[in-house]
């Protein structure tokens, strides 16, 4: 049975591509109408505003507010950007300093460990001299 599956997959092996562009025909559709109704209304948009029947200072002015609300826009976004910037350097300088803590404890610890070990291997040392004078 799987033989005969696999041989109708070996026929036409374009079937499910077909299964699926018969599925997207239609999301396509509504899709490519969708980005054309946005286009237009974008280019309907820019039409309106240059060929309104304004005066060109009222153009301008208009232009120029428009102009000092994307500065303040963009300020405003690097501002932010800069004190998000502030808050990562602060958090990375806490992480730093607290894994050199740990670091520093775990050094400690290891030196004080050796302090230990030496103490012993010294005192053993000792007695084994002491043993021998003996």
């Amino acid at each position: 049975m799987d033989n005969h599956n696999h041989n109708v997959e070996t026929e036409n092996p374009n079937h499910d591509v077909e299964d699926e562009n018969n599925v997207r025909e239609p999301w396509n559709f509504w899709i490519g109408l969708l980005v054309g109704l946005l286009t237009g209304g974008l280019a309907g948009a820019v039409a309106a505003l240059l060929l309104a029947p304004q005066s060109g200072k009222r153009t301008r002015t208009k232009l120029l507010r428009q102009g000092d609300e994307l500065r303040q826009q963009a300020a405003e976004t690097v501002e932010d950007a800069m004190a998000q910037a502030r808050t990562n350097v602060r958090h990375a300088q806490r992480d730093v300093r607290k894994q050199a803590a740990e670091l520093e404890q775990r050094g400690q610890a290891i030196l004080d460990e050796q302090k230990d070990n030496l103490a012993t291997i010294v005192e053993a040392g000792k007695n084994a001299l002491q043993g021998n004078r003996a």
